[in-house]
């Protein structure tokens, strides 16, 4: 699967989240599981939280067939993932919205989520938003694309919450996770709620160890 081409303007980088190791890890993941994935025939992909749409491109070049969205709280990273899009002739539709909200139940056959998983706070240190204030004003829509909250998990634990309701009967989500984040904590919680969940990548890069989670139903 080839990293596609993408274009951040002077002005995007406080806005945007520029590709990074994690997501290239995603991406190598994501390479890796290809075979398995399109031994799915996947019907709709998603994509939570974009950024610069590298993720969300690969997957709708590597998968013809599939209808592609990705969904993002942050508009200026919606027009960075179809301006990617569109740069490497690849068909998907991005959407302004938060998390999963406005997905009909049962319609996700493929997920993907690189989330602000870098935790933030102290247990009981406000909510997320004050956390974020910290921070300052500059970069707001930036700092929201890696501030997880305390123990980083304030927005993924958001989407596992939905998980039931959204991810089709063989569907499957890659979820990529920080070690402070505790995944195999996150995998045994999943086990209780009708979920297996193992790694199937991991990567230290400069100060971070990070796991990439595969997910399924029982």
């Amino acid at each position: 699967m080839q990293t596609p081409a993408y274009r951040l303007e002077p002005e995007d980088y406080d806005l945007v989240y520029e590709p990074a190791e994690d997501s290239f890890l995603l991406l190598d993941a994501l390479e890796d599981e290809l075979e398995a994935i399109r031994k799915l025939r996947p019907a709709v992909c998603v994509e939570i939280g974009p950024g610069s749409g590298i993720v969300i491109s690969a997957l709708a070049t590597a998968l013809r067939g599939s209808y592609c969205v990705a969904v993002d709280i942050n508009p200026h990273a919606c027009r960075v993932t179809q301006r990617t899009g569109r740069l490497n002739d690849c068909r998907l539709e991005v959407v302004n919205m938060d998390l999963l909200g406005g997905l009909a139940d049962g319609c996700v056959d493929l997920m993907v989520f690189n989330p602000p998983y870098v935790p933030t706070a102290e247990e009981n240190g406000g909510d997320l938003e004050e956390q974020i204030g910290v921070f300052g004003e500059g970069g707001h829509d930036l700092v929201k694309s890696w501030a997880g909250g305390f123990d980083g998990m304030v927005v993924t634990n958001r989407v596992l919450r939905d998980l039931d309701r959204v991810l089709s009967k063989d569907g499957v989500f890659y979820l990529l996770l920080l070690k402070e984040n505790k995944p195999l904590n996150v995998i045994s919680v999943l086990g209780e709620n009708g979920f297996l969940g193992r790694i199937v990548k991991e990567r230290k890069i400069r100060g971070e160890h990070l796991f990439v989670i595969k997910i399924s139903r029982k």
